[in-house]
């Protein structure tokens, strides 16, 4: 499930797009100030942001323009979402780093549907990658080399293509369902051995700080988070 952060400070509109997201199938995260949100957005890294401009304390332009600055955070898609109405902000917002403006007042469904839209354009562009980095992670595709913490680590062409997968979907939950019929390219029907297996051993190979990285989901899948 991803994660969509909504940073807001009108109570209202935050509490209708966060009902109308979950409706939509998203994990949201809703914040009142781009402060709160900053807090929390390196360790719980989103697939997307929907940022008001206008907001208590730190505007919201200003935490756009930090979130690009940050190597782990500047590839996040961002959407805009304001009353201010006028080209010039327009002009403003998505050269200050946004991927996409909305203004107030504003559709659910439009809203969802450019979600979408940012999304599947991230997906793919991640997927375009050569080199893939997240926390003390980084994995070569065309070289096929995998640091962890800075050490080269070795791997076995399912550890790789596992922890490649991971990467690439680092801002959900995957299933073990999806890793299986990804991985493995089979419907796997029974007991989920293999996927344990080469997930201990991609810990164990990864270290303690890398392998902390990947993170079992009870009863879901796993999901790469902040190393402890």
């Amino acid at each position: 499930m991803e994660r969509i952060y909504v940073i807001e400070d009108d109570d209202n509109i935050r509490d209708l797009i966060h009902i109308a997201l979950e409706g939509f199938g998203y994990e949201v995260s809703a914040f009142e100030s781009a402060e709160e949100a900053l807090e929390r957005i390196e360790e719980d890294r989103p697939a997307l942001a929907v940022f008001d401009l206008m907001l208590p304390g730190m505007d919201g332009l200003t935490a756009i323009k930090k979130i690009r600055k940050s190597s782990s955070l500047k590839n996040i898609p961002i959407i805009v979402l304001t009353a201010k109405d006028r080209e010039f902000d327009k002009v403003a917002g998505l050269d200050g780093g946004a991927d996409d403006y909305m203004t107030k007042p504003f559709g659910v469904m439009e809203l969802a549907a450019r979600i979408r839209s940012l999304l599947r354009r991230s997906t793919r562009e991640q997927k375009d990658q050569e080199v893939l980095q997240k926390y003390c992670l980084t994995l070569n595709k065309k070289t096929r080399e995998v640091f962890s913490d800075g050490q080269k680590t070795e791997l076995t062409l399912k550890e790789f293509e596992l922890l490649q997968y991971l990467l690439e979907n680092s801002s959900r939950v995957i299933t073990r369902e999806e890793l299986l019929n990804n991985i493995w390219g089979y419907d796997y029907d029974g007991e989920t051995r293999t996927l344990d297996m080469h997930i201990r051993t991609l810990r164990q190979k990864l270290g303690e700080k890398g392998g902390s990285c990947i993170k079992t989901v009870r009863g879901v899948g796993y999901r790469l988070v902040k190393e402890e």
